[in-house]
């Protein structure tokens, strides 16, 4: 079946409605992203780097925040469980989720790490280094308790939950055991976004978003065509006992795996890319809200195909409103792919 035949007859006026009547859980790594925006113009004489003149520095959410940032820019309610470091970066990213109407009921602080922040330096259109302030290790068992603790209490509240695990310790064994059991119990769909390196932990959650190489590593197989993507998907599908597989593959769009279905390729929509940063949770977040206000997988996906198009042409960590959204569905709900 063509992609965009999965979006005929889809009212999207009507979906962009009950997005906002749609609560998702968001559970995961925060990071603040920090832009510095310059041009480069000669070589330094110290050493053979080029030498970045600041004309600009912009700071935006990051990891699950911006997961958070999307679902809120798209309409629906979102409520946050994660960890910041006593700083003052720590301060304004929970400023910026205040200013966004995100509910932080389960953001803590820990004195003890520090807020995960990721700068890039962007010079005359590319990126030329990226340095992380961070720490990796997992919660201390008293912190982890305390918001699983919360995630029990506001799992109730919502109708989809979203894991969005950038490996900054927040996505740990004890974490995943316990969203697992009250995804049985209250029957939630869980979304993961995944990290390589915590596949072991994702066994039994409802769908996973992994790019191509994550897929990789999580089939142990090469991704090289259709053939190999699709023995990839399947592999992942049984092994992690998953309802649906939706693969992002960058500039050649998405593949969507289900037991018993043949694979759903979906070609990018993106006319032009400028710059994929946090692409990803522009995915995971308008596919958590289709689904948890009821549209099908194929039709999640194609909804966060169109998302992922409009994000990737816009500079730094970016959201797409609903306004925007409907375009794209419309376009493709007429074009000829």
């Amino acid at each position: 079946m063509p992609w965009n035949r999965v979006l005929q007859g889809l009212d999207i006026d009507a979906v962009l409605s009950s997005f906002s009547k749609t609560k998702v859980l968001v559970i995961g790594d925060l990071i603040l992203d920090e832009f510095i925006w310059g041009k480069v113009e000669r070589i330094s004489p110290e050493a053979p780097v080029p030498v970045v003149e600041v004309e600009g520095r912009s700071r935006l959410m990051g990891g699950a925040a911006n997961v958070a940032h999307n679902i809120r820019s798209l309409g629906g309610e979102v409520y946050l469980c994660g960890v910041l470091g006593e700083d003052e970066e720590g301060v304004q990213l929970k400023q910026m989720l205040k200013e966004k109407g995100i509910k932080d009921l389960g953001v803590f602080v820990d004195p003890l790490r520090p807020t995960t922040v990721k700068t890039r330096v962007i010079a005359s259109g590319q990126q030329v280094v990226r340095f992380d302030r961070e720490t990796r290790d997992p919660l201390s068992p008293s912190l982890e308790g305390r918001l699983i603790d919360k995630v029990k209490e506001l799992w109730t509240e919502v109708h989809i939950v979203l894991l969005s695990d950038y490996g900054k310790g927040v996505i740990t064994k004890r974490l995943m055991k316990e969203v697992l059991g009250l995804k049985e119990l209250y029957h939630n769909k869980v979304i993961v976004d995944p990290k390589i390196g915590n596949f072991h932990l994702y066994r039994g959650v409802t769908l996973m978003t992994p790019n191509t190489r994550e897929a990789e590593a999580a089939a142990s197989i090469r991704i090289k065509d259709v053939s190999t993507l699709t023995k990839a998907g399947e592999k992942i599908l049984r092994t992690f006992k998953l309802e649906a597989l939706l693969i992002t593959r960058g500039e050649e769009g998405m593949a969507l795996f289900r037991p018993g279905e043949k694979v759903l390729l979906i070609p990018t929509v993106a006319r032009e890319v400028y710059d994929v940063t946090g692409a990803g949770d522009t995915v995971a977040a308008t596919l958590s809200l289709a689904l948890g206000s009821g549209l099908d997988y194929p039709q999640a996906a194609a909804l966060a195909n169109c998302a992922a198009g409009i994000v990737v042409g816009k500079r730094g960590t970016a959201t797409v409103s609903p306004s925007e959204l409907k375009s794209s569905v419309l376009l493709n709900q007429t074009s000829g792919h």
